[in-house]
Order: structure tokens, then sequence, then C-alpha cells
């Protein structure tokens, strides 16, 4: 394999010409027929035996062209960009030039290349300094979760349904007398004010009794998310069957001995608050960082090409896919809830996309600049963490360049960024 490297009228783009030996070529072909022979079925020949040339007299010469073309295009195209120290951000736009058997094989690849940024000021920077302080109200929060955690249930016979109350109901809606898929349920749970139902049903079991039915009379919202429903009146028979309460837990040191490790309901607050102070010096750092990083990106100059944007929006979208994964939901479903197009979703999500690029390469230079290194004993101590949390051990990623270069980039950025924070001027 050999290439050819120019520059295009774009900035940040290159074009490679890559020429594949035709020995190499013909090997992929015989590579493609072996693993498609079973396939054809030729007269005078049992299936899958026909040979390689009277395959290509039967279907055309250029039978095996494309699938050998995908054989060793990716494979050259990758070496290409090694050879030539190209760091590729976008997918190729391949043109085939020539591709003929007998022949080398010639074909471009346009592609865009990372992007200089040229830094501005980066130290000194001016940030609003953040701090949270821990309220009794915070506590008094905490411990209402806690309270609603530990409460029990108690049903209701002698009342109508109140604010609050947790009902067991049948219901069964229709729009224009017919009923519609997916609006009847039997036995359902339902919290009355936890908004979860249509706006306006909730407010309308208030009142109701036990054993009573009710003609519940509501409107779909414009936005819904099934575009048959969207906007549409609709009435639901309710039956109410039952009617319960939360009785919670008095806040005493009873209280605490139940709920907690503590003896006494002071301790148990003392706990609270110093895991409050701890989070709000978490949520701090968190904006101090964030709020240094955008100043040094809005002071850097910077021009992101089309591609790399989009390869960080496919990015985007399968951490999406995995966390909706663990939900037990697909990307797609979850559009569908949205009320959105995929279209419309990576095209809202390119302005944070454009501001995780920014961030990624000012921190980059930054550490370039700076000269900031990781250590081997930095990296081998974040290796034993990744193998703890993993129920491995440090042997088992110490021979992964992959990783332990991952590991490396991540120390340097987390080194860089603390040395943006420590410069800056807080006011």
């Amino acid at each position: 394999m050999n290439s050819k490297v120019e520059k295009t009228d774009n900035a940040n783009e290159v074009k490679l010409e890559i020429t594949v030996e035709a020995s190499k070529f013909e090997d992929a072909m015989r590579k493609v027929y072996f693993k498609s022979a079973k396939y054809f079925n030729i007269p005078g020949f049992r299936k899958g035996k026909a040979p390689m040339n009277i395959v290509e007299k039967y279907y055309g010469k250029e039978i095996f062209y494309e699938d050998a073309f995908n054989e060793v295009a990716s494979e050259n195209y990758e070496e290409a960009l090694k050879e030539n120290k190209i760091e590729a951000v976008s997918h190729p736009t391949i043109d085939v030039v020539q591709m003929e058997k007998g022949q080398d094989l010639i074909f471009t690849a346009v592609v865009q290349t990372k992007p200089e940024i040229e830094l501005g000021k980066y130290k000194g920077i001016e940030i609003k300094k953040v701090e949270y302080n821990v309220s009794d109200d915070d506590i008094n929060h905490e411990l209402g979760h806690m309270q609603e955690h530990n409460s029990r249930l108690i049903t209701v016979e002698d009342r109508p349904v109140e604010d609050g109350d947790i009902t067991v109901i049948d219901f069964v809606g229709s729009v224009d007398g017919v009923e519609f898929e997916g609006g009847k349920a039997e036995n359902h749970e339902l919290t009355i004010g936890s908004n979860t139902f249509i706006p306006g049903f909730e407010e309308q079991i208030i009142g109701m009794n036990i054993d009573d039915v009710k003609d519940i009379k509501v409107k779909f919202p414009d936005e819904y998310f099934s575009k048959d429903l969207a906007g549409k009146d609709a009435v639901f028979k309710v039956t109410l069957h039952e009617i319960k309460k939360k009785e919670l837990p008095q806040l005493d040191d009873e209280f605490a001995k139940d709920a907690s490790e503590f003896d006494t309901l002071d301790e148990l607050k003392a706990d609270i608050k110093a895991k409050l102070e701890k989070q709000n010096e978490e949520r701090a750092k968190y904006e101090t960082e964030d709020s240094v990083i955008k100043a040094v990106c809005e002071n850097a100059k910077l021009d992101i090409p089309s591609g790399m944007i989009e390869i960080e929006v496919e990015n985007m979208i399968k951490d999406m896919e995995q966390r909706l994964a663990y939900q037990g939901l697909k990307f797609e479903q979850y559009m569908q809830m949205m009320g959105k197009t995929e279209e419309e979703f990576k095209k809202e999500a390119e302005p944070q996309a454009i501001e995780a690029i920014k961030s990624r390469l000012a921190l980059e230079a930054i550490i370039e600049k700076e000269n900031i290194e990781a250590s081997d004993e930095e990296v081998s101590e974040k290796l034993k963490e990744m193998a703890k949390n993993y129920g491995k051990t440090e042997d088992d990623f110490k021979d992964n360049e992959n990783i332990k270069e991952y590991i490396k980039n991540g120390i340097k950025s987390e080194k860089a960024i603390e040395f943006l924070v420590k410069n800056a001027k807080m006011k």
C-alpha cells in the first residue's frame, strides 16, 4: 500500500489517494469467493462447487469487486492515516478511481482533520465564587424523604377522596364514544396530586366515595405523544375501589433509631448536614470548573469541522441508547415519547456537541502548553481503582495500552482543570 495526501480547498480537510497492490486485491477477491461460493448455483456444477473463474464468467467479472473492496479499504485507509500522521475527525468520503482485476486498486478518501485551536486568555480568568450552605430547610427536606420512606398505608373508608390520597380505580377511556388503545385499566393505583395522569383527571377523583362510578371529562394535551389523541376531548368512566393515605412517623429519637444507625434525632440531623455539605462542595467544585472551562472556550478561536460535530452527536446518541437500555427503552421509543424525529434531536444536540468539542480541544491545548503530564504512579493508582470497580486485578489491565492511554489522558485533563481553577480569580 502507498498513499499520497493533498489539501483540499476546505479548511481542515485533506484528500488521500490510496493504492493497494493488485495481488492484495486479488487475495481479497479469492477470500470473498470462498466465503460466498455456497450461494452460487451454476448449471453443470453442484451448488457451491463452481470454480471462481466460472462464477466470474457467469455473473460478470465485477461480481466480487464490491465485497473485496470492503475487505481491504478500511484497513488500508487506517494504515494511510497513521503513515501520514493524519488525525481524522469525520467519516471519510470514498471514491473509487480504479478497480480492475489484475490491476492495482486505487481509491480516494476525503476526510476532515483535527482543527487547531488558538487559545486566548486562560490564566487569571475572573469567575464568580460558588458556595452553597446547608439550611435547616434542607435538613428537614431530607428528613421528610425519610418519613415518606418509613410511612405506612392506612385504608380509609369513612370519607371521600382528598388531595394526596392513594386511590385504586378502574377506568375506561373513549373519544367520541369509541374506546381507544391503552385507555383501559383495572385496579390501577393513582396518587392524587402526583400529576401522573392527563391534566384535570386527578382533580375530578377528589370527592368520590368507595364504589362510586363517575364520568371524567378531560382534553389530551396538544403535544401528547400519541398523534391520534393529541388535542382531543375524552371521557373516562372511573370506578373507585379503595382509598388509602400515608401515615408518617413522628420525628423523634425513636424514629432515628428505626430509620438509621443513630440513637438520637440530633445525631441523625448532624449526619444529614455533613452529607449535604459534602454534596454541596462537589456541586460547587463542578460548577466552578464548568465556569472556568466555558470562559477559556469563549476566549479561544476555533473552526470546528462539520464532520467532527456529526460524530460527537452520534456518540451522544450511543451514550443515550445505553442509558435508555437500562430502563428497558429503545432510542426510537424515547423519540416517539418526546414527539421528535432523530434528525430534530440531532439538530438540538449540536450546541452541546460543539461545547464538548471546544472544551476537549481547549484542555488538550493547555496540557501541551503547560507541559502537564501523568506519572506512571498516578496511572497505576487509577488502574487499581478501575480494576477494583470491575472486580478484576491491575494485571488484567496493565498490558492494555488503550486503557492506559485513556487513563493517562483523563489524569492530564483533571490536572489541567485544577490548573485553570487555581489560576482563576474568584469574585
